[in-house]
């Protein structure tokens, strides 16, 4: 795939209502730029799906789509063996599939470890006291702080992740160490927070006012794993209504990461 049809792609999963972000495109490109791929036909693009390699023990696959009008007859299949083999048979590989598509993904290895729940919620309020631009903070905290949270090195990533246009990023900072981070920027629709990242409850719902308070009363919309009971106490708490859930799956099983401080995941389509 061309830089230039990621965009295309992006537009899809619009339509798809997948909400992506406005500026993710870039991101997720340098994130591995070999990892995503089109079909066409009679030089149309008809089809897509990324497969980003973080390391050579893991991997994110997304933006699995086939134009509707093109559907039911194999390209989809194509676009999954094409990934697929980019993978290898090594790494162990993450994706968040949609209710539809678990069943399929499960005839290929992949079993359900926990669920993202969208929910959905209305900016606005105060920031409260101890929140911190995260720009301030020296980088190498965050992808040290990361390390527990996400199975591989994702630098180049997380660097343009957090410094999008229409975007903020917040952190907490104790004893001169981060101890939780979020990002809320501009979607197709309202906002998206991804990720929002915390030690424990009291420091996520810190950033999480914050965040909310970025931009008025904006729609805004989060994806919670399930795996985590705090996150979801927290979401309920301030009336966030759920809209939509996937499933994230592995094909070798889940990592080994502090999963009850992930209190909304970074993105549905690289990890």
């Amino acid at each position: 795939m061309k830089r230039s049809e990621l965009d295309v792609v992006i537009d899809w999963a619009a339509i798809e209502g997948w909400n992506p972000g406005i500026y993710d495109a870039e991101c997720f490109y340098q994130a591995d730029q070999y990892g995503f791929f089109v079909g066409e036909l009679n030089n149309e693009l008809v089809a897509s799906i990324s497969a980003v390699a973080y390391s050579q023990n893991f991997a994110v696959i997304g933006f699995y789509i086939v134009k509707e009008q093109f559907r039911g007859r194999g390209f989809g299949i194509k676009m999954w063996k094409t990934a697929m083999a980019y993978l290898g048979s090594e790494r162990n590989i993450s994706l968040d599939g949609v209710i539809a598509q678990q069943e399929n993904y499960k005839k290929s290895g992949f079993q359900i470890a926990y669920r993202h729940i969208r929910y959905q919620a209305v900016g606005g309020g105060i920031a409260p006291d101890g929140i911190v631009e995260l720009r301030t903070i020296p980088f190498d905290q965050l992808v040290a702080y990361e390390q527990k949270l996400f199975p591989a090195e994702r630098e180049q990533f997380l660097r343009l992740w957090v410094k999008q246009p229409n975007s903020a990023a917040y952190a907490v900072v104790r004893d001169g160490q981060i101890v939780g981070y979020g990002v809320i920027r501009q979607s197709h629709t309202g906002l998206r927070i991804g990720p929002l990242n915390a030690d424990n409850e009291q420091i996520a719902e810190q950033l999480l006012l914050a965040l909310l308070a970025f931009n008025g009363d904006a729609l805004v919309f989060l994806d919670v794993p399930d795996a985590n009971s705090q996150a979801i106490r927290l979401a309920q708490r301030y009336g966030m209504k759920p809209v939509s859930e996937v499933a994230r799956m592995y094909n070798k099983g889940m990592p080994n990461l502090l999963i009850n401080r992930v209190f909304a995941v970074t993105s549905l389509e690289v990890g």
